[in-house]
């Protein structure tokens, strides 16, 4: 819970929240499950895949790296400077993810190009089980809200898909700004689109990047990820949000 502490030394205040900054993946929704990906990709392609081998490349494409999955262990050398400007331009970002799936042999020709385009669509990601409780709460509560995302595509059709994009400000979105989390001139230009002092903004995210925010002067809440269509914790927004100073 963000705090700050009296110039006396004495009882705690709670830090009032004006508006509200939330990372997309990891935070407000997930990619879908590594067999059903692999599975509608292939589908894609015309090919059929049985349970047991989409098990098998589902394990092999995501090690290699998949764009909203972990981080690769490897980034091969002619992939390195994609890789690394993955979030500031689409065509890097698309170069990175297909060029890491090519890495892996699937026996299914277009593969690659069929999997990153999956991931371009509102099927290919699940939002949490109480994201949209949340800022349908934020709304109601006339909080303002902006996504803050490092990406390489946009995702404004996603929230209009799954009927949510009445209920955000604004998208800050590191390939339109130029600015990637931790860079605190992201959180600068969210609290900028929101009209509010970044003293009195909450960043809610799932990793450190996220708690980048700390040095754009915002306070920052990270929550661990969770599966797909689960709950995160995303409702502990409402209590530091929604209340008025302790």
């Amino acid at each position: 819970m963000p705090r700050s502490s009296s110039e006396s030394g004495g009882t705690p205040q709670r830090r009032p929240v004006r508006g509200v900054l939330l990372d997309f993946h990891g935070t407000l929704a997930q990619v879908e499950d590594p067999v059903a990906w692999v599975s509608a990709g292939a589908a894609e392609c015309g090919v059929t895949l049985e349970r047991p081998r989409a098990t098998v490349l589902a394990d092999r494409l995501v090690t290699a790296g998949r764009a909203g999955g972990p981080v690769p262990h490897r980034v091969p050398p002619h992939l390195a400077e994609v890789w690394a400007e993955r979030d500031l331009y689409p065509h890097a970002h698309r170069a990175a993810y297909t060029g890491l799936a090519a890495t892996v042999q699937t026996g299914v020709d277009g593969l690659p190009d069929a999997l990153y385009e999956r991931c371009l669509t509102p099927d290919g990601w699940l939002p949490y089980a109480d994201a949209a409780a949340v800022l349908r709460e934020l709304r109601a509560a006339s909080v303002p809200v902006a996504v803050v995302s490092n990406i390489g595509f946009d995702i404004r059709p996603f929230f209009a898909a799954w009927g949510l994009a009445d209920l955000v400000d604004a998208f800050v979105l590191s390939y339109e700004v130029g600015r990637c989390k931790p860079d605190p001139g992201i959180f600068l230009r969210a609290c900028g689109a929101l009209g509010v002092d970044p003293e009195l903004t909450l960043m809610v995210g799932d990793t450190p990047a996220d708690a980048g925010a700390v040095r754009a002067g915002c306070a920052a809440l990270v929550l661990p990820a969770a599966d797909a269509g689960r709950s995160n914790g995303l409702a502990a927004v409402l209590d530091l949000a929604t209340a008025g100073p302790a």
